[in-house]
């Protein structure tokens, strides 16, 4: 599975209240989530996430509430993988739940600018900055969870009998 695209940088401790405000969790409209992903921490990322595809972060990603919604939101906005130093345990689990790629790979994160041009393998753990020439290894996803992400989330895994 392969990842391409240009980067939108975040510090540390982006939490779920900023990924999806609490304001939008009536509904389960996934379009309607994507509208007002990061819109409490980022006015431009509506914009943005148009030209990139990557969210390269900090410390302890998606902290704060257990939402689903958060990585849905992030999912459904366009982004199709994101790179942090750490997740939170809950929003890790979600995002392979829903089947948003995601890698900790602190060294990428601390030399990855915002605007960078990246390119990820998740069979190799491979992570290229083309903006830089640098590159960076993290772990390979597991076959199973590699398995979930290609399918585009668990529900979809069961269903296609990819994982039981």
């Amino acid at each position: 599975m392969l990842f391409d695209g240009k980067v939108i940088k975040y510090a540390d401790n982006v939490d779920t209240d900023v990924i999806i405000p609490a304001r939008y969790l009536n509904t389960i409209d996934k379009k309607e989530l994507a509208s007002h992903c990061m819109e409490d921490l980022d006015l431009t990322f509506k914009d943005r996430v148009k030209e990139c595809k990557i969210i390269v972060a900090g410390n302890n990603f998606g902290c704060g509430s257990s939402r689903e919604h958060a990585p849905l939101a992030i999912k459904e906005s366009g982004i199709e993988l994101v790179i942090a130093k750490s997740f939170a345990r809950i929003f890790y689990r979600n995002a392979i739940n829903i089947g948003l790629a995601i890698f900790e790979c602190p060294e990428a994160c601390d030399a990855i600018k915002d605007g960078d041009i990246v390119k990820a393998d998740a069979d190799t753990g491979i992570i290229l900055n083309e903006t830089t020439g640098e590159e960076f290894k993290t772990k390979p996803f597991p076959e199973f969870i590699a398995k979930i992400i290609a399918d585009g989330g668990l529900i979809e895994s069961i269903r296609k009998g990819s994982v039981k």
